[in-house]
């Protein structure tokens, strides 16, 4: 199944913030993003009933293996979209905010020629701060929110 944009980018922020800190439970899921406990725990809830991600009898979130690789995938796209645009010279503030929307639509064959690119050119990867990312994904799902939206959907 598909996921939307917004599960993608919550699985990408869970990603992050268990890089930087280990252990991530929903209340800083909540707090990073600035978005409600509840608005946190039905999306959390989704990931979990659709096998992304497990919640602990503490509390802790655990991205699955299928979570665990979709976030990796997502933020390595984003990572490496974003060093493309900053080669171009697009700004940064740009720059981050538009590969965190190309990250989600763009083909496989695309990505892997834009790699393949970066990688010939010597070009390194980017230096995407989680903060940037997290303030572009949490627009982006206040956004989609306004959106009507099927239940069923990740």
């Amino acid at each position: 199944m598909k996921l939307q944009e917004s599960s993608e980018n919550y699985l990408e922020n869970i990603l992050i913030l268990q890089l930087r800190q280990g252990e991530v439970h929903s209340i800083d899921l909540a707090n990073e993003m600035n978005f409600s406990k509840p608005s946190i725990s039905r999306a959390v809830h989704l990931l979990a009933d659709n096998g992304y991600l497990e919640i602990e009898d503490d509390g802790r979130l655990v991205l699955t293996d299928l979570g665990e690789n979709t976030a990796a995938h997502v933020y390595q796209r984003h990572l490496t979209l974003q060093q493309f645009l900053l080669h171009l010279q697009v700004d940064a503030e740009t720059a981050a905010q538009d590969a965190c929307r190309m990250e989600h639509v763009i083909s496989q064959e695309t990505f892997d020629a834009i790699r393949n690119w970066l990688t010939e050119c010597g070009i390194d990867h980017p230096q995407a701060t989680p903060e940037s990312i997290f303030a572009y994904n949490k627009r982006l799902i206040e956004a989609q929110r306004e959106q009507p939206e099927s239940e069923s959907q990740v």
